[in-house]
């Protein structure tokens, strides 16, 4: 009887101990990583509690995150709605990018710089720029407005702008003298001059300044602002870009002189003022644009050392020419007198 107690008490006991060791492994496994359902295994990492290792790799999860976020909102920023027209129609014509050059003028208006070296205009200043120019520009009779580009691709921007606000436009050679000389058969006198490039048509900038003529220009970011009253940051050197930039600059005096309300009443559109690449024109101007390059990395030998295919020039007269230079030093070989020079009594 005692036995049988005895052995009874024995496995009782056993019992409770393999319980006690069942409860005390369950207790080990952690519960936080169990609730949400992680499997994974644990490994052992130092001293460090099983809840300090779960917020480190919660950490370590979140900061990609937190990057993505930061990210976002700089985006935003960028992405900031413009009032004119949508942003994306500037980012998509590329009217924000400039050049790897700025100048001193310009640097005011650069947003920043990209990783290429190009650097990029802000186009909220764009856009209130462009804001700032229709309404000075619609101050002014619309026959007294000259829009001067001799940029090729500037042709057709400014030519319909022209015929939309009917303003005169003048594209090409600016023939020196248009501006300040009445006898000119192409004189003419502007109220305000718009200019597509500050240093292509420099020339219309310089006779508007000698008449008192207020300047416009729409100007990227390497170009300077001398003797210009109003400038337009925007990328001057695109097609998509210009077209874009004087379409706005067209519907914006429309809409200030009273003749629309609304930008769907302008009946042309953005494509209306885009210049139309012909076939094979993109590589001839590629290839004067060489041309103009080897004339111009050519040119210092020329100041210096003279151009062989002028022989003596000025110094020992021309044979054959008009023997200007050999008169002054003394002999004129196949000159107007034929032998010495002109004789003096």
């Amino acid at each position: 009887m005692a036995r049988a107690k005895k052995e009874t008490e024995e496995a009782v006991a056993t019992e409770e101990a393999h319980e006690a060791k069942a409860k005390k492994k369950k207790a080990a496994k952690p519960a936080n990583l169990e609730e949400k359902g992680n499997t994974a295994k644990v490994e052992s990492h130092g001293n460090m509690s099983v809840k300090e290792l779960v917020q480190e790799k919660q950490y370590i999860q979140e900061v990609p995150e937190q990057k993505r976020a930061a990210d976002e909102d700089e985006l935003a920023k960028e992405m900031q709605q413009t009032k004119l027209v949508e942003t994306d129609k500037y980012l998509n014509t590329g009217a924000h990018i400039g050049t790897k050059f700025k100048s001193g003028d310009m640097k005011r208006y650069i947003y920043k710089v990209r990783k290429d070296g190009l650097n990029v205009l802000d186009v909220q200043t764009l856009d209130a720029k462009l804001k700032v120019a229709a309404k000075f520009l619609a101050g002014y009779p619309k026959e007294g407005i000259m829009v001067v580009s001799r940029k090729l691709y500037g042709y057709t921007p400014a030519k319909t702008f022209a015929e939309a606000v009917g303003a005169h436009a003048l594209t090409g050679r600016f023939v020196p003298g248009t501006f300040t000389n009445p006898e000119g058969h192409r004189f003419v006198e502007p109220k305000v001059v718009v200019v597509t490039e500050p240093e292509s048509d420099s020339q219309a900038i310089d006779e508007a300044t000698k008449m008192r003529v207020p300047v416009v220009a729409m100007a990227s970011t390497n170009n300077s602002l001398k003797n210009v009253d109003l400038a337009i940051p925007i990328n001057n050197k695109g097609r998509k870009s210009l077209a874009l930039g004087y379409w706005i600059l067209a519907k914006e005096i429309l809409k200030e002189r009273g003749e629309i309300k609304e930008d769907s009443e302008f009946a042309k559109t953005v494509e209306d003022f885009e210049y139309k690449m012909k076939e094979g024109e993109e590589e001839e101007l590629k290839r004067q644009a060489y041309d103009r390059q080897q004339r111009f990395s050519s040119r210092g030998g020329d100041r210096f050392g003279g151009r062989q295919d002028r022989g003596g020039g000025r110094g020992g007269g021309r044979s054959g020419g008009f023997g200007r230079g050999g008169g002054r030093s003394g002999g004129n070989s196949g000159s107007r007198s034929g032998g010495g020079g002109r004789s003096r009594r």
